[in-house]
């Protein structure tokens, strides 16, 4: 049976300056959990070995990987966010989008009434919406 499904983020060093961007952007968010790497372990001490938290109720997991890997986020893989008012939106649109890439700026489209796409400075792709 399972117990839980959350979506995972693998970093290579900003695991908690990611984690705690995201938590400060959205209500009903925190972090549960923060495991770290200690001396003479496998990752850099005090990287994150695991991290629990939850944005707005959604749960997420992030590490601080080891290892260096060939690959990275892309955006074909985001998080959804529905925001609760327009205020919302665009502090979530202007911090997320700081240092990283606006791929469809703040607009209506058609399908809400106002949607912007991100990837924000870790890589981590973010779809804001506005119903």
């Amino acid at each position: 049976m399972t117990r839980a499904v959350a979506t995972h983020l693998m970093f290579e060093g900003a695991a908690e300056k990611a984690m705690n961007l995201y938590v400060s952007l959205f209500s009903d968010s925190k972090i549960e959990k923060v495991e770290r790497y200690g001396p003479g372990e496998q990752g850099a001490e005090g990287t994150i070995r695991r991290a629990d938290f939850t944005l707005s109720g959604h749960r997420l997991i992030c590490i601080d990987s080891p290892v260096k890997h060939g690959f990275t986020f892309t955006p074909s893989m985001s998080i959804f966010v529905d925001c609760e008012n327009e205020a919302e939106l665009y502090e979530a649109f202007k911090q997320l989008s700081e240092g990283g890439k606006i791929m469809m700026p703040l607009d209506n489209y058609g399908f809400s009434k106002k949607f912007g796409w991100v990837s924000d400075r870790f890589g981590v792709s973010w779809q804001l919406n506005l119903r």
